[in-house]
């Protein structure tokens, strides 16, 4: 059993505790990794903030990560003691239907027990204070050590900084994936991004990288305008600066609508603008933002008839252990950005710092 320091989510709406914590070792199939860096993301922030259906405390949040393999348990073949590597919320089992189907990258080996917050064998490797404590996404990333499924986890690079490959857990690769494979954006096409947070700049990179000629950056914090055009936003608006509704605006401005819009903000009224904002006969609108549970997506089905496709996608359609070493090489050899989503450098006991950062937008 190794002792460490963890953030511990204790309950609902409270911040984040630095505990210590007992990691135990890791069972069969399974692997215990040192974390060295992780990111925060909006998704921890949901969970904590007691709106995820799914919640359950106490719990170590955090997806985005990147460390070394301490130990392994019995059977674990892909990856040993020493290894860089990358954990992952979406496992690739390369077993189940979905993994074996090249239209999807949502393996179900483990989703159950995952989205209980516990291993695969129903129990949990955390300990404090005497407590269970549940794990979160199938990573928990906020703690020194963590311990994963063998099928969650990426071998990657030796090579590759930590502290800036974390991003690809989750982030980078969701919005990069979701222009490059869920919509297969097209050299010479107009993408409307709506929200130009970490996801929404990936998604500019990867229309960027498919060779999109306008790509318009739709947000109403302004102060994120120019780093949406260092990553390749033509230009930028705000919904606060017309009468009119943003989907009309756009319509107005591309001769009929974009060929690709994308959501990357969660809100499903968003959702139905940036649908909207389409153009008839062949526009395709990508749901990547996760909305709050409960809540519906509404659109006037001639939207649909006339010609418009809606769609959706989880870590940018990527099968995981096979995509994350890629993109990482990518990363390295310059043909991604990386450093440039990376706005502020905390040490752990932090953390709270960091969600305030990012609910504040900066």
């Amino acid at each position: 059993v190794i002792k460490c320091k963890a953030a511990v989510a204790w309950g609902a709406g409270k911040p984040l505790s630095i505990e210590e914590v007992e990691v135990a070792p890791p069972k069969a199939h399974e692997v215990r990794i040192k974390i060295v860096a992780t990111a925060v993301c909006h998704t921890d922030a949901y969970t904590l903030s007691g709106a995820d259906p799914e919640g359950c405390f106490p719990v170590i949040l955090g997806h985005e990560g990147a460390g070394i393999v301490e130990s392994v348990g019995e059977g674990v073949t892909k990856v040993k003691k020493g290894d860089t590597v990358i954990p992952l919320y979406i496992p690739q089992c390369g077993e189940c239907k979905f993994c074996k189907n090249p239209k999807t990258n949502l393996c179900q080996k483990i989703r159950i027990t995952q989205g209980k917050g516990v291993m695969p064998d129903g129990t949990s490797r955390f300990t404090c204070k005497g407590k269970q404590i549940y794990h979160f996404m199938g990573t928990s990333t906020f703690s020194e050590y963590t311990v994963v499924a063998d099928i969650s986890v990426a071998k990657i690079d030796a090579a590759a900084p930590l502290d800036k490959v974390c991003l690809l857990g989750c982030g980078i690769s969701t919005g990069y994936g979701a222009a490059v494979n869920t919509a297969k954006v097209e050299p010479g096409s107009t993408c409307a991004v709506f929200g130009l947070g970490g996801v929404g700049l990936a998604v500019i990179m990867g229309c960027k990288t498919a060779g999109a000629s306008q790509i318009i950056g739709i947000d109403i914090n302004k102060d994120k305008y120019a780093k949406a055009k260092e990553f390749g936003a033509t230009e930028c608006i705000s919904p606060q600066d017309s009468k009119k509704p943003i989907q009309e605006v756009l319509v107005e401005m591309t001769d009929g609508g974009v060929d690709y819009s994308f959501e990357c903000i969660g809100n499903v009224g968003v959702m139905r603008a940036a649908l909207e904002a389409c153009h008839k006969g062949w526009g395709v609108s990508v749901i990547v933002g996760v909305a709050a549970a409960g809540q519906e997506i509404s659109t006037r089905p001639f939207q649909l008839v006339t010609g418009r496709t809606w769609k959706g996608t989880a870590f940018g359609g990527w099968k995981s252990v096979d995509s994350v070493p890629k993109l990482v090489t990518d990363y390295m050899s310059k043909k991604i950005k990386v450093d440039e989503f990376v706005t502020h450098t905390l040490p752990f006991d932090k953390i709270n710092e960091a969600f305030e950062l990012m609910h504040s937008g900066k």
